[in-house]
């Protein structure tokens, strides 16, 4: 039932209630107190479609405005920091955040999102007191997530492994952890290790470019220039051959690059201006 759809309920009932007088004032009062209810479970239904199919910014705007009108309100600022983080407004977020945490209003989870939102923001010291503030008996996959991001930041890998594992086993889509497991294997160096996770992301998700790229960039620094055999569209295939030049002219292999990016050109669909500028450059280059 939508709120407008509430609205009319309640109108409808009181008019049902004024002709039928005084005579059953318990029925009245009760029927009357189950509007209250129907206005919750509505609104609390219309909160929980804007955290999680909504627009983001969308969103962040009901809540704001929602706010402005009942700025007390725990669910609205709660929705409000969320739908924030949602936007990638890490920074708003933070302030949203920072007022709950100052009323003494936060949970676990709020937490938690408050500790994602201090990483993005590049603050790991305060992040790392809002899950240390968290009972270790919350296990869930976004707190693994979260403690392996800090076990890599301390370069305590042994640590970040078995956070990074617990967190693979608590989420039947693991495509995005394991993609962040290989991060962390290639800050390591341990590039074959990282090439392993990246072809697992793309197993469980054949359209995470991200690991495509990151498959192609570590392979890249072992100096192997070949395209890995993972599906692939003719777009991302021109702007992996793109990145991979790149890689290639950083390892001092100039003219790989150059190659890779003639490619990159002819295997797009459409004109590649960016590798077309960086192929500019290069013949300038030699030109001097």
């Amino acid at each position: 039932m939508t709120l407008r759809g509430t609205h009319l309920t309640a109108v409808a009932i009181l008019a049902t209630l004024g002709l039928a007088g005084c005579d059953n004032a318990a029925k009245d009062r009760e029927a009357i107190e189950s509007l209250d209810g129907l206005n919750v479970i509505d609104e609390s239904g219309l909160n929980d479609i804007m955290l999680n199919f909504a627009d983001p910014n969308a969103a962040a705007n009901y809540f704001r405005n929602a706010l402005n009108n009942e700025p007390t309100r725990i669910d609205f600022k709660r929705g409000y920091a969320r739908s924030l983080m949602r936007a990638h407004r890490s920074a708003e977020a933070v302030l949203a955040y920072e007022q709950m945490n100052a009323a003494g209003e936060m949970n676990n989870d709020d937490r938690l999102s408050y500790s994602e939102a201090l990483l993005q923001n590049g603050d790991w010291a305060k992040a790392e007191a809002q899950l240390n503030a968290i009972p270790p008996t919350v296990e869930t996959y976004d707190r693994y997530r979260l403690e392996a991001m800090m076990a890599d930041y301390h370069k305590d890998w042994k640590k970040a492994d078995s956070f990074y594992e617990t967190a693979r086993g608590l989420t039947t889509r693991p495509a995005a952890i394991l993609n962040n497991w290989g991060i962390s294997k290639m800050s390591r160096k341990d590039f074959k290790g990282a090439e392993g996770k990246f072809v697992q992301a793309i197993s469980f998700n054949p359209k995470l470019f991200s690991a495509k790229n990151n498959l192609v960039i570590s392979r890249a620094n072992r100096k192997i220039y070949d395209l890995p055999v993972v599906p692939m569209t003719g777009i991302e295939k021109a702007q992996l051959l793109h990145n991979m030049a790149l890689q290639a002219i950083r390892n001092g292999d100039v003219q790989t690059g150059r190659g890779l990016l003639e490619e990159a050109v002819d295997t797009h669909p459409q004109h590649f201006p960016e590798a077309v500028r960086k192929l500019a450059a290069l013949e300038r280059n030699v030109a001097r």
